[in-house]
């Protein structure tokens, strides 16, 4: 734990630039990660809308899209190429300017320095910096929209040699993968930064009192997924910065000799696609609970607070967490299965795919046994915390299939794996922000959201995301490849009405999210002023003196602790919770089994 007089790194800002732009508070910069993942998501979901209406009506004109690319929607009806375009844009921006952005860098940021009871984080301009990249690197990668034939078409994985050979490979894979390489190196630079300051923050900068053991399970949730993150990020950014010198140095890693493009014999010599494979899935296993154990440490932070009782086993729930994250590097080959591997290899990779389920179906188990029987407080906040365990559950038992090898190479390429990760790791982590932030809004703006609005957003969009993930397991298993952009085959055309009712269902959630944006920004400025402990809950964010905390978060006061994060129904107790600065002396009721 810190000494207290190493806590005042800097300064209250005392200019408008430093207080609001390029600031060195924690809550300030937590809530530009979290304005910067909400203009991605409307992007990215801008985006989704345009395939599936292309999806659903191949030969429909867009309205305006040729001012998006001329070439790519001459009279506004969209290509090929720019279909897969715009899928690239779309994943890459959900994936790491959203899911990784919002439940770790800007909760994150925001409340994990208060949970611990810290003033600031220990590195206050490295976590600016960290910031400010991130945010260089998604105008990086949307000023691919603007340049030559377009963004890259490759996917979020961007697989060699088509990704690494140049534009005789296609529109968009010239100067678009450059700059989606460069924007993702430098987006790793932010989030190692980021992760750098959260471990140094949990352990080192600790208020007294606050052992690791009495941390919130949403503070375990951050650092673990910050530890995830310095391994995972170190990985893709030397893989991106070898992928740039394919293009602009003439070297050779994932372009092998003698390889003919467009009956072009190109000059490279040496190199191994598979080497970028290697590379991308040691990062992108881990990136799937990166996004989403974030989530479920925020899901039981507000679980237990609705609950009024702790989980049934506050250290298994953790110690969970932690497997997830080693048995996460572990697994990545069965990315890999079609790609021709060893049988051995696959049994290598399969048999620890069946093992990661064990401590994902342990904090399920915990999160349904701890539900049972408990007078459970419905909000919005808990409405969307159930709404991610259904999500997490159904969208992990269609991760069994796809751990056996044999099973699947047959699904591999189809819509069943789209709809698998779509419902385990986005729409679930999304679950989690919305979660997050209907819980945590009274906190960081002073106001209250509007409950009645929050409900109608979950139901609409809880039933909208089922309407649209489920129907994918079907059409995978139909034989419908994922990434094509029209069903010109016979044994496609009957799941052309089935396309069609996703597309209307994508259409109508997206439009729901639009009261979630206006009950954000209208209860930013006219919700009602929040009591400074609305939903009665024990962690020291719910101790500061003011709503939002004041610039050093405890007005000058660290807190002292004394008691474990989630003491609720304590019998003897003046009240039905304890803070966990109280002084007062109860009998814990965690188990500390």
């Amino acid at each position: 734990m810190h000494d207290t007089s190493a806590q005042a790194v800097h300064h209250a800002p005392t200019s408008f630039i430093r207080k609001h732009v390029f600031s060195l508070d924690h809550k300030v910069i937590g809530k530009q990660y979290y304005g910067l993942a909400l203009v991605a998501v409307v992007i990215g979901m801008v985006l989704s809308w345009l395939m599936r209406i292309h999806l659903g009506w191949t030969n429909f004109a867009i309205p305006g899209l040729h001012w998006l690319s001329a070439t790519g929607a001459p009279g506004d009806v969209m290509t090929p190429e720019y279909y897969l375009q715009l899928m690239t844009m779309h994943a890459t921006i959900m994936v790491f300017f959203v899911l990784t952005t919002a439940p770790f860098a800007a909760f994150g940021n925001y409340f994990l320095p208060i949970q611990v009871g810290a003033e600031d984080m220990p590195f206050p301009r490295f976590n600016m910096m960290s910031f400010w990249v991130t945010c260089t690197a998604f105008l990086v990668l949307i000023s691919s929209f603007f340049v030559g034939d377009g963004p890259t078409l490759g996917g979020w994985t961007q697989y060699a040699p088509l990704s690494a050979v140049g534009a005789v490979a296609g529109p968009g894979q010239g100067t678009g993968v450059v700059l989606w390489a460069t924007s993702i190196a430098i987006f790793c630079i932010g989030q190692l930064l980021g992760s750098l300051n959260f471990i140094t923050t949990t352990l080192d900068m600790r208020t007294k009192g606050m052992s690791l053991w009495r941390l919130p399970v949403s503070t375990w949730g951050w650092f673990i997924t910050s530890i995830m993150g310095l391994t995972a990020f170190a990985v893709l950014m030397p893989a991106c910065i070898l992928l740039i010198l394919d293009h602009v140095a003439g070297t050779s890693f994932f372009v092998p000799s003698n390889s003919v493009l467009n009956d072009q014999l190109q000059p490279h010599s040496g190199g191994s696609t598979l080497l970028w494979q290697h590379l991308f899935w040691f990062f992108g296993h881990p990136e799937v609970y990166i996004a989403i154990v974030p989530g479920m440490g925020i899901v039981s932070h507000v679980l237990i607070t609705n609950m009024r009782r702790p989980m049934l086993s506050h250290r298994t729930l953790i110690y969970s967490f932690g497997a997830l994250a080693v048995l996460s590097y572990m697994v990545y080959g069965h990315h890999m299965f079609v790609s021709g591997m060893n049988p051995v290899s696959s049994l290598a990779f399969s048999f620890p795919t069946l093992i990661i389920t064990i401590p994902s179906t342990i904090v399920v188990l915990i999160w349904l046994g701890s539900l049972y029987g408990c007078k459970l407080r419905i909000n919005a906040a808990c409405l969307f915390s159930l709404g991610f365990i259904s999500m997490f559950i159904t969208g992990g038992v269609s991760g069994f299939f796809l751990a056996q090898p044999s099973v699947d190479i047959l699904v591999h390429a189809t819509y069943f794996v789209v709809g698998h990760f779509h419902m385990v790791m986005g729409v679930a982590a999304m679950f989690g922000i919305f979660a997050g932030t209907y819980f945590w809004f009274p906190k960081m703006y002073g106001r209250m959201m509007s409950e009645t609005l929050g409900k109608i957003h979950f139901w609409l969009t809880f039933v909208g995301a089922y309407c649209i993930f489920m129907p994918f397991h079907y059409l995978g298993l139909a034989g419908n490849v994922r990434r094509y952009q029209a069903f010109v085959d016979d044994y496609l055309q009957p799941l052309i009405p089935l396309h069609r009712f996703i597309t209307i269902a994508a259409l109508v959630t997206g439009a729901a999210q639009l009261i979630f944006i206006f009950n954000f920004f209208y209860s930013r400025y006219k919700g009602a002023v929040a009591p400074l402990n609305p939903w009665e809950a024990t962690s020291l964010e719910w101790s500061t003196p003011s709503s939002p905390p004041p610039f050093d978060n405890f007005g000058g006061k660290l807190p002292t602790v004394y008691h474990d994060p989630y003491q609720y129904g304590v019998e003897g107790s003046s009240g039905d919770y304890v803070m966990q600065d109280s002084p007062e002396q109860i009998q814990s009721v965690r188990d500390e089994a």
